[in-house]
């Protein structure tokens, strides 16, 4: 006697299936993630706050940090001359005038449109200019005459010329970029190795000039008093009863040349920076999680697939990807398996054109050169190139292939 075998019981609710995983598998799954973006943004966070900390108000006035200049304006006020703080070139250029000092903080961030007005208000200005670090992207508009040479290191400098202001100041801390002026008269003072670090162009026309600094170190609070730093900024920013400290800004409606950047270009560089490296980390992220848990294990297919469907799925596939090398070399590929031992060739020679090639043109009378471009030629074309070749290795196969009636006659 037999019984009927018990049917499988159905899971319960609350078991795990591999479509509903439990609270504990989904943490399992993603806290290594969880903890490499976790461990990213800590690391983001301590390295704004430091950078924050150490650069905070850049060469601003108003600011009393390491990197500030308030201790700068603060001398000059004494001095009775008045500091005011501009962020956008309308500002800087309708404060300008034969009174007036513009500083600006830092030229290389201008756009072209920008540099072009200051350029234009400051020469007819008849004011003084005093540009700090400036590099080739502002040189050739905001001083035409001078050419940014190579970078040097901040240290301290002699005067190295007789012009007043750096013979009363004495040893001042620049250097920065060094510079060459084609300009006729010029006053190039504090050089570095051979080339000067501080230029001053007097203005074709008026009374107004051009102060080229390579370095705004002397400006910064902790360094105002150490050498001639506080006297050479007091007479190349005091000379005049007023001074315009343009802090050049992304606020600025014209920090754009006319819409022509992109918005990649619109990006400051810090973000983009960080765009990269979050990417870099979800790539790894994404190939740690792809990994293989180990060895492949076969499990039967729910359905069965027939063959024909399967044969047309791959040809759609090599169709859309225009793979007809691949799609030929396959069709071949098996011709050459299927009539190997019809033609006496053994099954580990059939892809050696030199042992197939010549027993199947034994087999069927052709000429060996014509059997070696059909079952080892280069790739079709095109597409009709391919079904010709599919009709032609079809057709080989059927012309070896013992019809029934050989079979019968077979002893």
């Amino acid at each position: 006697m037999t019984t009927a075998p018990s049917a499988p019981s159905a899971p319960s609710a609350g078991a795990a299936t591999s479509v509903s995983p439990t609270a504990r598998q989904l943490w399992g799954r993603a806290r290594g993630l969880l903890l490499a973006v976790a461990v990213l943004a800590l690391a983001g966070l301590v390295i704004a706050a430091l950078r924050s900390g150490e650069q905070h108000g850049l060469l601003d006035p108003r600011s009393a940090d390491r990197y500030g200049s308030r201790a700068t304006a603060e001398l000059l006020a004494d001095r009775g001359v008045d500091t005011t703080v501009a962020t956008g070139i309308a500002e800087a250029t309708e404060a300008l005038g034969p009174d007036t000092t513009l500083l600006v903080a830092n030229p290389d961030l201008l756009s072209a449109r920008q540099q072009s007005a200051l350029r234009a208000a400051a020469s007819d200005s008849g004011g003084r200019t005093v540009l700090l670090a400036p590099g080739p992207a502002s040189l050739g508009t905001l001083a035409p005459d001078v050419r940014a040479v190579e970078p040097t290191s901040v240290e301290v400098l002699r005067p190295g010329c007789e012009a007043p202001y750096a013979r009363r100041a004495g040893a001042a801390e620049l250097g920065g970029i060094t510079y060459t002026a084609s300009a006729a008269s010029v006053e190039a003072c504090y050089p570095s190795g051979e080339l000067p670090t501080l230029l001053r162009l007097p203005s074709e026309t008026g009374d107004g000039d051009t102060v080229v600094l390579g370095a705004p170190d002397l400006l910064y609070n902790h360094r105002l008093d150490d050498h001639g730093n506080a006297s050479l900024a007091l007479q190349l920013l005091g000379s005049r009863p007023h001074l315009v400290w343009y802090l050049p800004s992304l606020d600025d409606a014209t920090a754009t040349d006319g819409g022509n950047e992109s918005f990649i270009d619109l990006i400051p560089s810090g973000w983009r920076w960080g765009a990269f490296q979050l990417a870099i980390a979800a790539v790894l992220a994404a190939l740690w999680r792809a990994r293989r848990l180990g060895p492949l294990v076969p499990e039967r297919l729910p359905v069965a697939v027939p063959a024909s469907e399967a044969t047309e799925g791959r040809a759609r596939l090599y169709r859309r990807a225009n793979a007809r090398e691949r799609a030929a070399e396959a069709l071949r590929s098996a011709t050459r398996t299927r009539i190997a031992p019809l033609a006496g060739v053994p099954t580990a020679q059939a892809h050696r054109s030199e042992a197939l090639c010549p027993a199947v043109a034994a087999r069927t009378g052709d000429d060996a050169t014509q059997i070696h471009g059909l079952l080892f030629g280069p790739a079709p074309a095109d597409d009709e190139a391919l079904v010709r070749l599919a009709d032609r290795l079809d057709l080989l196969e059927r012309r070896i292939t013992p019809s029934p009636r050989d079979k019968d006659r077979t002893p």
